[in-house]
């Protein structure tokens, strides 16, 4: 390990080549020692070359098939050589001083093995950020939000602040930016890679509050989240992920009776969702291609 190096960045790219290169230019104009490690997952859209070519000071690993976030993640954390490691998904851009403030916070709260930023819109509006451990009332709203407030509350697992940018405790970030304290991860390990996508930094941050350590949330760091620029390129496909690694994070985390619950309201939320992509399809604003793909992911996660 590299003593001199006070952070490593990993970053996780899959076809987001021109957020990509975005993202490398705001973390390189950071003053902290840091070295920055990208895993291609087997773009198609020249973001490995691109990086290559315009940033030959990052460490670049080429993967010759998507391997997943938490797999591809985990090759770069064995990699890294920083006191903290940042996992930061290739649609961020982040702000001056973030990076230094989550690093000054850590230095000063040895218990804390996690903090994340504040996450903003790219007009300046702020993201959800952080959030409790999911619950089944959470699980009821994702498919039934019922009202605005309802859903952006405490009881969707939300977490409010004011603007005095003091720093709080969490269950977890999201996963677009955190700081990993090294000393965490080699007590917990690395990410569950059998997660192939969402949850895992769910999983990984249950797994430390279960170790003892602290997580927190650092609003004073802000860091712009452009949301899901990879993911969204397959939507339908994607719905299914959610739903297998939910179903993973519960049957590790959670009883088998809140499995159980889970499931019949996820199920429940299915029979309405498959009801309006039926109407929408029957009036003609959606497809056929695009209502069968929708069709098929609703009836894979009905069959978990």
């Amino acid at each position: 390990m590299n003593d001199q190096i006070d952070v490593s960045v990993v970053i996780v790219s899959y076809n987001t080549r021109q957020f990509l290169l975005r993202c490398l230019a705001s973390v390189l104009r950071t003053a902290l020692p840091l070295e920055v490690i990208v895993v291609d997952n087997a773009s198609s859209d020249g973001s490995a070359e691109a990086v290559a070519s315009e940033y030959p000071q990052v460490r670049l690993v080429r993967n010759a098939t998507n391997v997943g976030f938490a797999a591809a993640t985990n090759q770069g954390l064995s990699q890294a050589g920083g006191r903290y490691l940042v996992l930061l998904n290739p649609d961020t851009e982040v702000c001056s001083g973030a990076l230094e403030a989550m690093v000054e916070f850590l230095d000063h709260e040895p218990q804390v093995g996690v903090a994340g930023p504040q996450l903003r819109y790219p007009n300046g509006q702020r993201q959800h950020s952080c959030f409790t451990f999911p619950t089944l009332l959470m699980s009821f709203l994702d498919f039934f939000p019922i009202n605005y407030r309802l859903a952006n509350s405490r009881l969707n697992g939300r977490y409010s602040w004011d603007d005095g940018g003091i720093p709080f405790a969490i269950d977890h970030p999201l996963g677009a930016c955190m700081v990993v304290r090294r000393e965490a991860i080699e007590q917990v390990g690395m990410l569950d890679e059998g997660f192939f996508i969402y949850c895992e930094e769910v999983d990984w941050c249950w797994r430390f509050k279960k170790a003892g350590w602290k997580v927190y949330c650092v609003p004073e760091a802000i860091v712009v989240h452009h949301e899901a620029q990879s993911t969204r390129q397959r939507a339908p496909a994607m719905f299914v992920e959610l739903h297998r690694s939910r179903h993973r994070l519960f049957a590790k985390h959670r009883s088998p009776l809140f499995c159980w619950a889970t499931r019949q309201i996820v199920r429940l939320g299915l029979l309405r969702e498959m009801y309006r992509a039926h109407r929408r399809y029957r009036k003609g604003e959606i497809g056929v291609e695009e209502y069968s793909r929708w069709m098929a992911s609703y009836r894979a996660v009905f069959e978990m």
